[in-house]
């Protein structure tokens, strides 16, 4: 059995716990068996309508372990970050029906959103070199999304190969350190990008990368040299956000930034993108233009939920399924024991 140890990395709202988050009809059916005194040990599966990077299974895990019996249940599963096939058992319950039925809507719900936000963050990690030598990728869906789901999103993301997320919380659950440098408010509050990243400098903790945002007032290729030479060595990056109204990051001003900022012996500055990327854009870029670090928000938060069903093969140990389903535990030799 593995030690799946998420006691203190989720938590299992009461909403949850009391089934008030799982549609009606498994309340109903519950009272029903409850009144017939039918409780019978029941195998249920779960499998995704799609391929791609499971993500959710530990939160899963962890409201399982709140609610089975001690004894009489077992649970199989793939790992939290594996990659999972389309219609590929993921996790299998076998328990008192009683138990766990309720919690049907929220394992579906929790496997089906996890492992649609992963998956998107693993597409554009893949598509800027992958986890290994790839150019870097941090999530920022936060703002996409309700903020009652924005660590989530940030976990999912980091699972799916980001190397960090914007939000604390969302770090906090993910196990990594947030990043983020300036929002636009900072320079436009300050009236000026220099003095927006002098105070940067001046006031947050040294383990604060050095960021500053170009392209708020002026050209982004001469508001980064007046940044980078008024922090020398001290500043670590520029980013580029250039609005669509104004043409968007483009590889062309990538590499004039870029080219500008070597020719002034500014060539550990770093150039960091956003706004508006996604996997084939991604690709581009980091084809054409020295990117260092990509920032993606919209394309992970707005991935369509990678829908899971969950169908009972067994009862009391006799093989059953409904129609187009075949009754019975189905093999799958990559399942790991869980509780």
């Amino acid at each position: 059995m593995v030690n799946i140890n998420t006691t203190s990395r989720f938590e299992i709202r009461p909403s949850i716990r009391v089934g008030e988050t799982s549609d009606v009809y498994l309340q109903r059916t519950l009272t029903i068996l409850r009144n017939e005194g039918v409780n019978p040990l029941v195998t249920t599966e779960f499998r995704p309508e799609r391929g791609g990077v499971l993500c959710g299974v530990e939160e899963a895990l962890l409201l399982l372990e709140e609610v089975l019996p001690d004894s009489g249940s077992e649970v199989w599963s793939l790992g939290e970050g594996e990659s999972v096939g389309a219609g590929e058992v993921a996790l299998r319950i076998k328990a008192p029906y009683s138990a766990y039925g309720l919690y049907e809507t929220a394992m579906c719900g929790i496997l089906s959103s996890c492992t649609a936000w992963a998956t998107a963050a693993r597409e554009c990690v893949d598509a800027a070199g992958g986890t290994e030598g790839g150019i870097p990728i941090v999530a920022t869906p936060a703002r996409h999304v309700h903020p009652n789901s924005a660590a989530i999103v940030d976990y999912a993301a980091v699972q799916g190969g980001c190397i960090s997320c914007s939000t604390i919380v969302g770090a906090r659950l993910a196990g990594v350190t947030p990043e983020g440098d300036m929002p636009h408010a900072l320079p436009l509050l300050l009236g000026d990008s220099v003095k927006a990243i002098q105070s940067f400098d001046r006031y947050l903790p040294q383990g604060v990368p050095r960021v500053a945002l170009v392209d708020t007032f002026k050209d982004e290729a001469e508001d980064a040299l007046n940044v980078a030479q008024a922090l020398r060595d001290r500043l670590r990056g520029v980013r580029l956000d250039t609005p669509a109204e104004r043409g968007g990051v483009s590889i062309e001003l990538v590499r004039e930034v870029r080219a500008r900022l070597d020719l002034a012996g500014l060539r550990h500055v770093e150039i960091v993108v956003s706004g508006g990327f996604y996997p084939e854009r991604i690709r581009k870029f980091a084809a054409a233009a020295p990117v260092d670090r990509f920032l993606v928000g919209t394309y992970i938060a707005s991935a369509k939920p990678n829908s899971f069903t969950a169908d009972i093969h067994e009862v009391d140990g006799r093989p059953i399924a409904k129609r187009g389903r075949i009754p019975g535990v189905t093999a799958n030799p990559r399942l790991d024991r869980r509780i």
